[in-house]
């Protein structure tokens, strides 16, 4: 692409969600919605393959349809008080912004088209869909939960679920990180129903965590788990790398996923949902599973090689500042647990 073209694309990109955060009117919201589509949509179709034209297609008409169904919400809004702004929203209006902003988060049940966009996507442009592109509609949301819903926890509930149900059986890495997002999102949507600032904290986790393993997928070309059984010799440090990463997502302790999850179920049981708390605990359990094949994959499965092979990673750095930030505080940040708790 272009230079020119993609400074425009990533301008308008962050200058839309820019829009729908500050923005209190209906209207300004969906603008903000279209143009953040209308930016990305060449992002994604800039590798010029079939799975790329089709992955921007989906995205597209997905997109579109989730920003139409908020469109109508507003209208529907206005009518009924007059008012263009947050300020009040009847039942009918909230649930189709609900159902909006689950199609452009992909939760389930409403996910289906989240991983095979991912698969047609770049790795650098699956870590753009799967962090940025999720904080507008995570805004919406929390406009209008500020009373807990018990639609929002089920599908938390089972957001969760499906994601690591799903990713068992999979061996592209995009897709497996697809379903590794559908199941964090869950856990987002409970934190988000009961604390907003401890969302917050739990979608800054997870930003910091998935942007370090994409960035660390592209920097090592890995697209598939069978890649993972040749890193290790190339590029070791990478490697030993990616296990932490891919052991913080699964919320293992002493790394940094863990502590969004202890809070969160820490929450859950402080408002007497123990059943939920347990339910969700569970279905964490298969997304484990498929971190732990990923480690193993990556550490144990590596090849015999001989000395010419296991020097050669002395001659190539590959680490980019970007990484070499967030991996730190990807794996890190329980040690700060304590001012965190005393903020929430």
């Amino acid at each position: 692409m272009n230079p020119l073209t993609w400074t425009i694309m990533v301008t308008s990109l962050l200058m839309s969600t820019i829009i729908v955060l500050s923005s209190h009117h209906w209207l300004l919201v969906w603008i903000g919605l279209e143009l953040n589509t209308l930016s990305i949509i060449p992002i994604i179709i800039t590798h010029h393959h079939p799975r790329a034209t089709e992955a921007a297609t989906k995205y597209f008409l997905i997109q579109t349809a989730a920003a139409a169904l908020i469109l109508f919400a507003g209208i529907l809004n206005t009518w009924k008080t007059g008012l263009w702004t947050f300020t009040y929203t009847p039942s009918p209006s909230t649930t189709m912004i609900m159902l909006a902003a689950m199609l452009k988060l992909g939760l389930a049940p409403l996910h289906f088209w989240y991983p095979d966009v991912l698969q047609g996507a770049t790795l650098l442009t699956a870590l753009i869909i799967s962090t940025w592109q999720k904080i507008a509609p995570l805004a919406i949301l929390y406009t209008i939960s500020q009373t807990p819903s018990t639609t929002m926890l089920m599908v938390g509930l089972l957001s969760a679920l499906v994601g690591g149900w799903m990713g068992l059986n999979q061996t592209q890495m995009r897709k497996l990180l697809a379903f590794s997002s559908i199941a964090h999102m869950g856990w987002l949507m409970s934190a988000l129903t009961l604390n907003p600032k401890l969302a917050t904290m739990t979608l800054i986790i997870y930003i910091l965590t998935t942007t370090a393993v994409f960035l660390l997928l592209s920097s090592t070309t890995t697209l598939t788990t069978l890649d993972l059984s040749s890193t290790h010799s190339s590029q070791p440090t990478l490697t030993m790398t990616l296990m932490l990463l891919v052991l913080s997502l699964g919320g293992l302790p002493p790394l940094s996923g863990f502590l969004p999850k202890w809070l969160i179920l820490n929450e859950l049981v402080s408002q007497d949902l123990t059943l939920l708390a347990t339910l969700i605990a569970l279905a964490s359990l298969p997304s484990l599973y498929f971190y732990l094949r990923i480690t193993f994959l990556s550490l144990l499965m590596a090849p015999p090689n001989n000395s010419a092979t296991e020097l050669k990673w002395r001659f190539k750095p590959t680490f980019s500042p970007t990484l070499t930030m967030t991996a730190p505080l990807a794996t890190l940040v329980l040690p700060l647990a304590p001012p965190f708790i005393n903020t929430l």
